[in-house]
């Protein structure tokens, strides 16, 4: 199949954008979630190190990331790109409206029931975020299946597929372990845990996170979208990964299919890097600035977790590998690749809706704000390598301290959110509320 330029995503774009309010609302309670999680981690600094599971402030700043930022953030850009890039609308607005007042109190709810101990609240929260995000799954599957029909990108839509199976095994196993925090054990605890670990990282946040990658990142770029038969490959060899890490998980050969699953996802791993990177070397737009940055350490996170992954199957010495391991899975790797992505992202969707009936659409640079993002930067890196030593030298101080710069770093990201929607509104005061249809593409 013929590579096709990125510039072809955004084509009659205008039909299919949601009013600037919708899929913004989600970025910013990720905003907001994003400095909640830096200061929850800060509550249970103490623990963090060796940190083993249990509710508690760790617990509860890992799903503010996981639930609050990665997930919020894929609700909004989901809803907002994919119709863009797959020619088909989402709908009517009021079914993602419906969605964000699921899911944004029902993360605060199931985060401070985490935080506080108190399983009743996280349960509560926890059955607003399964209801919201089932209702995201049936619009983003009715979307994926009419892109199917309509002959859309097969890669992009084959990653959608799997996102959504893997959703459905990690809100099982998100219930199991809801279930025996409230007293319910009907499924144990160690088979739902590591059932929902891979599954909402590897599997529904991972997949998601790749399959949007074909689209962002040759448009950032400027480049033509990698072929289809190497991105589809990379979905299976992930998606083998995934079954054979569930295998393992209800102990079927625990050792020999890790092992198996990690060799696999490597090889998926290897060759959706390799797509990116031919993206970008052909790419017209060569400097991409920080953001970019962000984006390649984030898959440099991606392949230290599937190392730290081999240390813990083969019992490697050292105490702090599981902790390590999220660190690098989460933070390295889905975070810090999110970041980037949103940089990018945030002034691009902002500049689309402000160009609304102006004959010289301000352009997403023009919207964005390079201060912040400096501090961002510096803060998050840093943060990120004090957790990394907290965990070595089991050091309490350190991730407190470590925390205390990541809550500044997530102050300035808000700072730059904040910019990118003052600098809308004084290009274009209607943007905020245009309604569907009414607005135009423009280039990031």
């Amino acid at each position: 199949m013929k590579p096709r330029p990125a510039a072809g995503f955004l084509a009659g774009a205008a039909s299919r954008l949601l009013p600037m309010s919708v899929p913004f609302r989600f970025f910013g309670a990720a905003v907001v979630f994003h400095f909640l999680a830096w200061l929850a981690l800060l509550a249970g600094a103490d623990r963090f190190p060796r940190f083993g599971g249990g509710l508690g402030w760790p617990l509860a700043a890992l799903h503010l990331v996981t639930l609050g930022v990665l997930m919020m953030s894929a609700l909004g850009a989901s809803l907002q790109l994919l119709p863009v890039a797959t020619r088909q609308p989402v709908g009517r607005p009021g079914w993602p409206l419906l969605i964000w007042w699921l899911y944004t109190p029902g993360v605060a709810l199931l985060t401070l029931g985490m935080g506080a101990a108190l399983p009743a609240l996280l349960g509560l929260g926890a059955l607003a975020v399964a209801a919201a995000l089932a209702l995201w799954a049936l619009l983003l599957a009715s979307n994926l299946r009419r892109t199917r029909r309509a002959g859309g990108m097969n890669a992009v839509v084959a990653h959608g597929w799997a996102a959504l199976a893997a959703l459905v095994v990690m809100l099982a196993s998100a219930l199991a372990l809801v279930g025996f925090h409230l007293g319910w054990p009907l499924a144990g605890r160690t088979a739902p845990l590591a059932l929902h670990v891979v599954f909402a990282a590897y599997g529904t946040m991972g997949l998601l996170g790749w399959g949007m990658s074909y689209i962002l990142v040759p448009m950032f770029a400027l480049a033509v979208a990698p072929d289809e038969r190497p991105a589809l490959a990379s979905g299976a060899l992930a998606v083998a990964a995934l079954a054979l890490a569930a295998l393992a998980a209800f102990g079927i050969a625990p050792q020999a299919l890790r092992l198996a699953a990690i060799a696999f996802g490597s090889a998926a791993a290897a060759l959706h890097l390799h797509l990116m990177r031919q993206a970008l070397r052909s790419g017209i737009r060569q400097q991409l600035g920080r953001s970019m940055t962000l984006v390649r350490l984030g898959w440099v996170g991606l392949g230290a977790s599937l190392v730290a992954a081999l240390a813990m199957v083969l019992d490697a010495p050292g105490a702090g590998w599981p902790g390590l391991f999220v660190l690098l899975l989460v933070g390295g790797w889905l975070l810090t690749f999110l970041l980037g992505i949103l940089q990018r992202i945030l002034p691009f969707l902002a500049a689309t809706h402000a160009s609304r009936g102006r004959r010289r659409a301000p352009t997403a640079s023009a919207l964005s704000a390079a201060r912040p993002l400096a501090v961002h930067f510096a803060c998050h890196l840093t943060a990120l390598g004090g957790l990394a030593l907290a965990i070595a030298e089991d050091s309490a101080a350190i991730a407190a301290l470590a925390a205390a710069i990541g809550a500044a770093g997530a102050l300035a990201f808000g700072g730059f959110f904040w910019l990118v929607l003052q600098r809308t509104r004084h290009q274009a005061p209607a943007a905020i509320q245009a309604p569907v249809g009414q607005e135009q593409g423009t280039s990031p």
